[in-house]
């Protein structure tokens, strides 16, 4: 070991951390100053990465969780050798810099996922982790492991207090994912002060209770952390966690260990003391130690023989495992091919449940597409998620369907760090009702531009006599706000196949599916070419020509009652299913006009708050909508309570 290397590091970073600070007047100096040493360790000589093949697929990962702490990796990526200039260091936090105020994935170089909300990249960890297994068990051979790494993440107390990390500790503790280590930065601050305030719990305890190796050292002392490190890769059967007690913003004379430096900068006077404790010349701002520059010199130059070693173990390994090599090339092409699945087939008349077809769709896509996997909220049976490919647990790496518990929040956290890793891609499922609980994991997936399925079943009123507490109102209009995120409510069978097949060949973010608990019949659709128009958010499914006197929307199960009205009315009537408003409303004004012509009275019905469809309703009045919290009643019950009868859609339709 280095250590006069490490200490040369460790001091730049804390240099570079407090600048960065200190030059956007804005930032979180103190997990970077008070763990240096620890950065200089795993950059410098522990991580297996190298910055000129930054999208190694064999490289370790690691996971900032603590994401506010952004000058620490930043400090890192710089210093060894990533594309991130020292300018863009000095333009941390600044407009269109590399040095956002949180690490975001595909915006700087080197950065494993978007980070931030405290535990989320926990639980990317523990995604990672898994996709590592799942590889490595599909790939290795008894001759050559070319998926072998580890995956490491920071956490601080901010993180070990949040449910999410929770959830998915208890998870990665079950599934025993021995290559999983979490360094926890145990500085007893938070912005408020001590943690002696509200969080005096044993976390080492706790996390023995979850399944995990638990260690305890020196966030300063880089032997002991190397020391530790080597201890948890001993273990194999148990994800590690290990502490290590520090002193945040740590060279700070004043500051150090308070909550004054948890996330303000240092001050021009403290900066200039914190210079002079670290040995830095007191004018010299950006300070990187000509040592600390060997240092990362020699570990880029080692970087580059154990890429070059991989590499030549994958071509042997491909050479010799032709068919295999085959099927890596699959899992890590950009797109995934549809062309040889064989999909479920219907008749107009046929009656089910949307999520059962779904669920007949999986097994579908499951059986030519060998690299989606994905799992449900112990809610599989009612989902309709499991595959015919075993479960997914400590004896069966090579299992699909992912057994998440009842761990919502967790579940989407995981799915996105499977998708981050790459060459998987992942849905996972819930209630509707229940997305609430992994809506910030949602989110991160839109903002990271992933392509998680969501898939959210029993999405109205229609769930029946489970209640309020269980039938969605609000969620399809709060879901639809996200950015970047498709929400598909397919109407029919027919329609579900088709939105399985948008959800996967949507490569640049997230899908939603929304699918109902009740049966819907397949219905005859006006539009001959209704499965190339439908990827535009909506098509015409009932027309009886010429321009219509009134045009209905509808999505999901309130096309069939769409349908019907339009029927038994003696107006001429169009009804357009809107399997994605968002979509729509994104296409060009003559597609729209097209559908929904100007000037015609427009009906909007969904089983859900109007909020969002006034701009397509011709008025208020003509949206049939529900704007009240459900009630515990038989589905035909509350049909007639909430006015979704034919008679109720013909008296607005006029």
């Amino acid at each position: 070991m280095n250590l006069e290397g490490i200490k040369a590091a460790a001091t730049s970073i804390r240099s570079l951390s407090m600048d960065q600070v200190q030059s956007a007047n804005s930032g979180h100096p103190g997990l970077p100053m008070g763990c240096a040493e620890l950065g200089a360790l795993l950059y410098g000589d522990v991580l297996k990465h190298n910055p000129k093949e930054p999208k190694w697929l064999d490289r370790d990962r690691f996971v900032l969780s603590a994401g506010h702490g952004s000058a620490f990796i930043y400090s890192l990526l710089h210093l060894s050798g990533y594309k991130l200039p020292l300018d863009e260091l000095k333009r941390f936090r600044q407009m269109g810099s590399l040095t956002p105020g949180h690490p975001e994935l595909n915006h700087t170089e080197g950065v494993e996922t978007t980070t931030g909300p405290l535990g989320a990249g926990f639980s990317n960890a523990v995604g990672m982790a898994i996709a590592e297994t799942f590889l490595a068990d599909k790939f290795n051979t008894k001759d050559a492991a070319v998926i072998d790494h580890y995956t490491y993440s920071l956490s601080g107390d901010g993180c070990m207090m949040e449910g999410l990390t929770s959830e998915s500790a208890s998870l990665a503790g079950h599934l025993g994912l021995g290559k999983l280590i979490v360094f926890y930065d145990s500085n007893k601050i938070t912005i408020e002060g001590s943690t002696e305030l509200a969080f005096t719990e044993n976390v080492k305890m706790r996390f023995q209770a979850y399944n995990w190796q638990t260690l305890e050292g020196d966030m300063h002392n880089p032997q002991d952390i190397q020391n530790l490190i080597n201890k948890a890769k001993e273990e194999t059967a148990k994800p590690t966690l290990i502490i290590l007690n520090s002193i945040i913003g740590k060279g700070s004379p004043n500051k150090e260990g308070t909550a004054g430096i948890h996330g303000a900068p240092l001050g021009d006077d403290e900066i200039a003391l914190a210079r002079k404790n670290l040995g830095i010349p007191v004018d010299e701002s950006f300070y990187i130690h000509p040592e600390a520059v060997s240092f990362f010199n020699d570990k880029k130059e080692q970087a580059v023989i154990d890429f070059k070693k991989w590499s030549e173990l994958f071509r042997i390994w491909s050479k010799n495992n032709p068919d295999l090599r085959k099927e890596w090339d699959l899992f890590f092409a950009d797109a995934i091919d549809l062309s040889n699945v064989e999909w479920p087939e219907f008749k107009e008349g046929d009656s089910a449940a949307t999520r059962k077809i779904s669920g007949a769709a999986i097994k579908a896509i499951t059986v030519a597409v060998p690299n989606l996997i994905g799992g449900s909220a112990d809610l599989a049976p009612s989902n309709n998620t499991a595959m015919d490919f075993g479960d997914y647990g400590p004896s069966k790496r090579g299992g699909r369907t992912l057994h998440f518990g009842v761990r919502e929040h967790a579940m989407g956290g995981i799915a996105n760090g499977i998708t981050t890793h790459g060459g998987l891609r992942t849905f996972c499922a819930t209630f509707m009702v229940f997305a609430d609980y992994m809506r910030p994991t949602i989110r991160l997936a839109a903002l990271m531009n992933l392509p998680t399925i969501f898939i959210l079943t029993h999405d109205s009123v229609f769930v029946g006599e489970d209640g309020p507490t269980h039938q969605p109102v609000e969620h399809l209009a709060s879901l639809r706000i996200i950015p970047g995120l498709t929400v598909l409510r397919p109407a029919d069978a027919e329609e579900t196949v088709e939105s399985w097949k948008m959800a996967v060949e949507n490569t640049t973010g997230p899908t939603v599916l929304a699918l109902t608990r009740q049966n819907l019949s397949v219905f005859s659709k006006s539009d001959s070419k209704w499965k190339e128009t439908i990827r535009k958010g909506a098509y015409v499914a009932s027309d009886s020509g010429g321009t219509p006197d009134v045009v209905v929307v509808a999505t999901g199960s309130e096309v069939n009652l769409a349908l019907d009205a339009a029927m038994a009315s003696d107006k001429n009537v169009r009804v357009v299913s809107m399997v994605s408003r968002e979509t729509f409303q994104k296409q060009d004004s003559d597609f729209r006009t097209s559908l929904i012509p100007s000037g015609v009275k427009t009906v909007v019905v969904e089983a859900g708050v109007r909020s969002g469809w006034e701009g397509i309703a011709t008025s208020a009045e003509d949206i049939l909508s529900i704007d009240t919290f459900g009630i515990s009643a038989p589905a035909k019950e509350i049909k007639k309570h909430f006015g979704l009868t034919i008679e109720n859609l013909i008296r607005i339709i006029g």
